[in-house]
């Protein structure tokens, strides 16, 4: 019995363990690089990103384009919230991710009348309109000076002892945690009932609907879900850059999250995690080639289209079937 197939029939928790265990590791592998420990955190809220846009364009076939409109909203209401009216960074940043989940929903609401790329622009045209309320409400948001000196998120205390996230390595654990708590969460929603009537939608909306299945409704509802938790990485974003500029959230970096879901493989739950980690990295890595690195990133990006289509986890698959068959 091969290795891949030993591993399938490991408890789901004892799975979950080893992921936490590999989490815990990471910042000690990279105890001599207070860059990678950064990259981690990035690393981290980009896949709780990926998987947001995947529930609505890989779940429930919605081309949302305006994706870093959702992130957005949850860091400028955390930020307000905190700078303005006074709060903890906990009351802010749910607060804030449930602002963005609202916008969600009113936005689908009218948008899930559109279909196809009349969706899409409606999405991307949502996106630059708040990009311009950023730049242009000096009042609120500083416009394009941005909000400078964010704190850190209030300390907890655990066990009796005060633990602060004003570090890379404690705030990837904090971020690392609720991005693998959200996994769980989707996972569970995913392989639900509710999981088969979003598929349903995406395959054929006219037959999901002859089976007494509210297609607007489920839409609606997979934008929200996405929108709250695409905010909710959005909170934790001021914190960790310690300032807050409306071009972090233009239209240009919806497209980045969405390479993320096609490139790992969409309507998989694993596929933008592997998205989100690769193009995270490999910019990084690429950043030594100076401004050659956006020529090779582009035709990375390219050559993964063309010869994966169904994304890397796919690709994976296929191999691996392929292996095991010749066996």
């Amino acid at each position: 019995m091969s290795e891949l197939r030993l591993l399938k029939k490991i408890p789901t928790w004892v799975q979950y363990l080893l992921v936490a265990g590999v989490i815990w590791l990471l910042p000690i592998v990279l105890s001599g690089s207070a860059y990678w420990k950064g990259i981690l955190v990035v690393i981290a809220m980009n896949i709780m990103l990926a998987m947001s846009l995947n529930l609505i364009l890989g779940y429930t076939g919605q081309l949302n384009l305006g994706h870093s409109a959702f992130f957005g909203v949850g860091a400028y209401a955390t930020t307000l919230l905190i700078k303005k009216a006074g709060f903890t960074f906990w009351f802010a940043a749910l607060s804030g991710s449930f602002l963005a989940g609202a916008v969600g929903i009113f936005l689908a609401f009218f948008a899930t009348r559109l279909k196809g790329h009349y969706l899409a622009i409606a999405s991307m045209a949502f996106a630059i309109i708040l990009h311009q309320i950023l730049l242009n409400w000096d009042s609120m948001t500083s416009g394009p000076l941005g909000i400078y000196g964010i704190p850190a998120p209030t300390p907890i205390h655990l066990f009796g002892t005060e633990i602060k996230f004003n570090n890379s390595v404690n705030l990837f654990y904090l971020v690392a945690t609720v991005t693998m708590v959200t996994y769980i969460i989707l996972g569970n929603l995913l392989r639900s009932p509710i999981g088969d009537t979003l598929r349903a939608i995406r395959e054929d909306e006219v037959s999901a609907a002859s089976l007494g299945i509210n297609a607007k409704l489920w839409k609606i509802f997979a934008f929200g879900v996405g929108a709250f938790i695409a905010g909710l990485a959005g909170s934790f974003y001021p914190s960790f850059v310690g300032t807050l500029v409306p071009d972090a959230f233009a239209v240009v970096e919806s497209f980045t999250y969405l390479a993320m879901v096609i490139v790992g493989g969409m309507g998989t739950m694993f596929g933008p995690i592997i998205g989100a980690i690769v193009l995270t990295i490999l910019p990084e890595l690429l950043r030594g080639l100076g401004d050659a690195r956006l020529l090779v990133y582009g035709i990375s990006l390219t050559l993964v289209v063309l010869f994966m289509p169904g994304g890397i986890l796919q690709a994976f698959q296929t191999i691996k079937n392929k292996l095991f068959k010749s066996h």
